[in-house]
């Protein structure tokens, strides 16, 4: 249940901190031409710079959802790196486009749950609790936070990198076929978010509650439509769309295996660790969801 709460900070600071981040794009990329220098090395250099900024915002602010907020722009701006260096190759450029739609609606998302507003992911509070000591908390800020959660964008768009290296130009039946899982995934994320949202906003009062609800609203979260069988649908998109990606660059490159897996592994060890967290705080607040999660899987869909 991703909810974020309010922080005590000027929104001009979120205004400052997206000016710096496009200074730094529209800077790194007049040094270092798309066309004539390796994208992986300017994306390494985007990532390294980002990640820095993102770690500084933390400290002075005390508000560390900076890395949240680029989550869904950043891989958008590597994939149209990856296209132009290819000179928009078929492959890329499709891989580029589905990934844009991924970052619309992910942004639209965020911003929704006032994600770019004045506020912080509430986990990041109840965290800050359990690692009570302010100088291994900034470490795990700077190391986690800003650095390994920025790593994931460039190893979200790895295969786009392979992709380049090879110039595939024609889109066989492997990339088609992984393009529509990638569309059937961000479609799932689609909906299960919405049912969330739309529930959350009707227990809190700002939106009509529905009759046939009305149970899970006492209960406090959600157990029906997509969350009858699993308790992270919207989790269960997300890795599917980044697996089905990593199928479309195997499909483009004919290998298998290669670097481009580390970005769904890292990505899925993630939500795993995620999972357990959420779930404690979630079990800690509503005592019937030990229940639930007897009888749904935590992203998987339970087929029974």
């Amino acid at each position: 249940m991703d909810i974020v709460i309010p922080m005590k900070k000027p929104k001009t600071t979120v205004l400052l901190f997206f000016t710096i981040m496009l200074g730094t794009f529209v800077a790194i990329l007049t040094a270092y031409p798309v066309k004539t220098t390796n994208p992986l090395m300017i994306i390494t250099t985007l990532t390294c710079i980002n990640a820095s900024v993102s770690f500084l915002f933390g400290l002075l602010t005390e508000d560390y959802s900076w890395t949240d907020r680029l989550w869904s722009t950043v891989p958008v701006g590597f994939a149209w790196i990856y296209a132009s260096n290819a000179s928009f190759s078929p492959s890329v450029t499709v891989a580029a486009m589905l990934i844009t739609l991924w970052g619309i609606r992910l942004t639209a998302n965020f911003a929704r749950r006032g994600g770019y507003a004045d506020t912080e992911d509430y986990r990041w509070s109840i965290l800050r609790k359990r690692i009570p000591n302010r100088f291994l908390w900034q470490v795990f800020n700077l190391l986690f936070i800003a650095f390994y959660q920025q790593l994931l964008f460039v190893c979200f768009t790895l295969p786009l990198y392979f992709l380049t290296v090879t110039l595939e130009k024609t889109l066989s039946a492997g990339i088609l076929v992984s393009s529509v899982a990638m569309l059937a995934f961000l479609t799932l994320e689609t909906f299960a978010d919405q049912q969330q949202y739309t529930f959350q906003q009707a227990k809190y009062g700002l939106l009509p509650k529905q009759k046939e609800l009305e149970e899970e609203y006492k209960k406090g979260f959600r157990t029906s439509g997509l969350f009858l069988r699993s308790r992270h649908p919207n989790y269960l998109g997300e890795l599917g769309f980044w697996w089905s990606l990593f199928a479309f660059c195997a499909a483009g490159t004919k290998t298998l295996f290669s670097p481009a897996l580390l970005g769904p592994l890292m990505l899925t060890l993630l939500f795993i660790g995620s999972t357990v967290f959420t779930e404690q705080i979630t079990t800690s607040k509503y005592p019937q969801y030990k229940e639930y999660k007897k009888q749904t899987w935590p992203i998987l869909f339970r087929p029974w």
